[in-house]
């Protein structure tokens, strides 16, 4: 009797709450409405806004902000484009008949906490809001050439071979992989070395290091080599020359890293939503203000010694060349001298070494 009782008090308060929310349903499908209406009205008064937000070059030709953006990956401008101080400084001198001679933009200030900024020290413009308005904008205009689409003339160094895997030597100012602008690559060189045969690559250096790349000679090895650097199982040691003084002989730093969207490929430090990132390191020498450190990371996060190195919260001391990160100099000073892992067929240890070139 009791249970029923129960049964009875509890379906007459579910429907009491149902009749309750229903109302609230509505409420809630009426406000959804309105916030996509909101979202279709403001990107629709954006999309005119860029549409009447004109740029000249050089040439005095001119072109709006969605007619720039059209062929990008995005397909449209990202909010705050043409905001920046350099399309506003190129807008200013084509509109008041000037020709622009040089400029550069540099960090005035404090840098900020998650971003690696250093006062006093020029930055390259952002890849996503930037990089497609001064390339309509600077056309006409006597710039250096794009380093991307130049080519290492770098013989290749094979410096380690047998049936199974390949060690090469990358210069530094050559891509691991085929990039967007240029196929020139460490890969397609050793593909055509090894010309017929199957090649894989098991890993890759940024475009401005320099150092040792592993291949696999079959599909079987590159698995094996993926796993091995999945588990950490395969050790790397990287000389790095830092532009700066560090307080400690050795240590560790542990900064989770994520992609900056607004500003690719550079990379920022973020406890709330990056990855996690630990290097470990020694000092080698200190020099006229200058330090040589070996660097041995145990995660492989994007720019992750060039990051931990820069960082505030790191090294304050960023690697000598890094022209994300630091200051440009003959070259990026970071090089990827020694790696050690179990030999797939040998099955032993193997260490394969090449001394940096600085």
């Amino acid at each position: 009797h009791q249970k029923a009782q129960l049964r009875r008090i509890k379906k007459g308060w579910e429907q009491r709450i149902e009749a309750l929310r229903k109302p609230l349903v509505e409420i809630d499908e009426q406000i959804e409405k309105w916030k996509r209406e909101r979202q279709q009205r403001s990107v629709a008064l954006q999309r005119l806004v860029f549409e009447r937000f004109e740029m000249l070059n050089a040439h005095g030709l001119r072109r709006n902000l969605n007619e720039i953006f059209s062929t990008t990956p995005l397909g449209y401008p990202p909010s705050g484009a043409g905001e920046c101080a350099a399309p506003k400084l190129l807008q200013y001198a084509y509109t008041n008949g000037y020709r622009p001679l040089a400029m550069a933009e540099f960090w005035v200030g404090r840098s900020p906490r998650e971003e690696v900024r250093h006062h006093g020290h020029f930055y390259p413009s952002c890849k996503a809001k930037c990089e497609p308005i001064l390339g309509w904008m600077l056309q006409g205009l006597d710039v250096e050439p794009n380093p991307l689409l130049s080519s290492v003339d770098t013989p290749l160094n094979v410096i380690y071979e047998d049936r199974w895997i390949v060690a090469v030597n990358k210069p530094e100012g050559l891509l691991s992989v085929p990039g967007k602008l240029t196929a020139d690559s460490l890969l397609q060189r050793v593909q055509r070395l090894y010309e017929g045969e199957e090649i894989y690559i098991a890993h890759r250096l940024d475009m401005a290091t320099s150092g040792i790349v592993l291949f696999a000679r079959s599909m079987e090895v590159y698995h094996h080599l993926q796993a091995a650097f999945k588990s950490h199982d395969i050790s790397k040691c990287y000389m790095a020359i830092l532009d700066g003084d560090i307080n400690d002989d050795s240590g560790s730093i542990d900064l989770p890293l994520i992609l900056n969207p607004d500003d690719r490929p550079r990379q920022m430090v973020s406890h709330a939503y990056g990855k996690p990132a630990l290097t470990k390191y020694e000092v080698v020498k200190r020099h006229d203000g200058r330090t040589w450190v070996k660097f041995h990371p145990i995660t492989g996060r994007t720019h992750q010694l060039r990051v931990h190195a820069a960082h505030c919260d790191g090294l304050n001391a960023p690697i000598l060349g890094d022209t994300l990160y630091g200051t440009a100099d003959k070259r990026l000073y970071l090089h990827a001298c020694s790696i050690t892992f179990r030999h797939p067929h040998l099955k032993r240890q193997i260490t394969i070494d090449c001394p940096a070139p600085f």
